[in-house]
């Protein structure tokens, strides 16, 4: 079994294999992993964050990448960039509503299931801007129509506390996006802080083989403090990537990217398709 992980919760679990959303015998098995969870942290350049240490080990370890760039700003556009490969024309953090596809509806296309964990979201497909730390705008999945109207769909938004549920029972979903809320993502503090918080949360899974086993780990940010070039910190790591730096300019688009070649989903033929692959990183 073959697993991605982008951020995981602080409880030292074991992983089984994540259920199938259709109900089939089986799931599509992915090129190089099984499972992906998606964390993203906030507003810091390249150079500032991959100075920290856990964001530093983490870089170390597995791939990291000199040239990765968000796609816009503010923040929410470059949410909407890595779950439905594009920013859909959005320049703004006010709410939305999005008929669009997006990465959901090509997992589940596949029978592969899905979850997005956020910090300080209230549940029960609450829609507005903010509550506490949580911010909607750093929340994509509440603006897609077709999620939101739907209310089993809506149901797989939750409060990010059901993540360390979901580990201990060994049902993660395929597809976990895990969204710290304003402190914890560096937001509303700095980067130091998060990655304190980063380490804190994760550092015993990504020491664990046995919770690592067939998995990778991805942080990344959704941009940069400022400047042009948008250039901001973005690692994998997991016992199948080699210890390598990329060099080649990749993006928020090839992240979604690698995601979709994994399972064969297809494309939703927007940025996506045509965004640099993630290559020439696995042992």
């Amino acid at each position: 079994m073959n697993r991605l992980i982008i951020a995981l919760a602080s409880t030292a679990v074991f992983f089984s294999a994540p259920g199938n959303a259709a109900g089939a015998a089986e799931t599509p098995k992915g090129k190089y992993f099984q499972r992906a969870v998606l964390v993203i942290f906030e507003n810091n350049d390249y150079g500032t964050a991959s100075q920290q240490p856990f964001f530093k080990k983490l870089a170390s370890q597995g791939a990291s990448f000199t040239a990765f760039k968000a796609q816009a700003r503010p923040s929410q556009p470059n949410y909407f960039a890595l779950t439905s490969g594009s920013i859909h024309g959005v320049t703004k953090n006010a709410n939305v509503d999005l008929d669009v596809r997006n990465i959901a509806d090509l997992l589940e296309a596949k029978g592969l299931t899905w979850k997005a964990y956020v910090e300080g979201y209230p549940g029960n497909c609450f829609t507005g801007a903010r509550h506490g730390g949580y911010g909607r705008k750093h929340n994509p999945f509440i603006s897609y129509t077709g999620i939101r109207k739907d209310k089993a769909r809506c149901a797989r938004i939750v409060n990010a506390s059901e993540f360390d549920k979901d580990a201990r029972s060994g049902s993660l979903p395929h597809y976990a996006f895990y969204v710290p809320d304003d402190k914890n993502s560096a937001h509303d503090t700095d980067v130091a802080y998060a990655d304190k918080f980063h380490a804190g949360k994760f550092s015993k899974f990504v020491d664990d083989p046995k919770l690592m086993k067939d998995t990778i780990f991805i942080s990344t940010f959704d941009e940069s403090a400022g400047g042009k070039d948008n250039h901001i910190y973005t690692s994998i790591v997991g016992p199948g990537v080699k210890s390598v730096i990329v060099k080649e300019e990749t993006t928020l688009y090839s992240l979604m990217r690698l995601i979709e070649e994994n399972w064969d989903l297809g494309d939703l033929g927007l940025e996506d398709a045509k965004a640099p692959r993630i290559k020439d990183i696995w042992k």
